[in-house]
């Protein structure tokens, strides 16, 4: 799943009713989270809901850095797909594109900042904050 798709499927539908049924078939489309990495150091801090993200660092190619690959899923079926937004802007990519993503312009082009409750955008923020924290981290190393 790519933004640019995702973004091409928002426009599809009308009412944010069918794009809330979208956000948790979205969510039913990540892998099952291993039970060894649902652990304290996974768990992601300032979500209402549980919400587990743990990244794998690969070697990258070029002056990018590394690339960063993620695993998660969450306990709530909307967090669950927002969860799989947040992988469909990240995931595969370098440490150094990671911090160069703009989220919040991705997220207003969908639609979330209006439609979203506040404790889901601040999860939303954890969860984008902790994927820049694993980034910078790998550039670190």
């Amino acid at each position: 799943m790519t933004i640019a798709r995702l973004q091409s499927d928002f426009e599809l539908l009308d009412d944010w009713e069918d794009r809330y049924r979208y956000i948790i078939e979205l969510g039913r489309t990540l892998k099952p989270l291993p039970d060894a990495l649902r652990t304290e150091a996974t768990k992601v801090r300032g979500c209402t809901s549980q919400v587990w993200l743990a990244s794998e660092t690969r070697a990258g190619s070029g002056d990018n850095g590394p690339v960063l690959h993620f695993q998660g899923d969450s306990d709530a079926h909307i967090v669950r797909g927002l969860v799989a937004i947040i992988f469909a802007l990240y995931d595969g990519k370098s440490a150094k594109e990671i911090l160069a993503i703009e989220p919040e312009t991705v997220f207003l082009s969908l639609g979330l900042k209006d439609h979203l409750s506040p404790q889901r955008s601040n999860g939303l923020a954890s969860m984008v904050e902790r994927i820049r924290a694993d980034a910078r981290a790998a550039l670190d190393a």
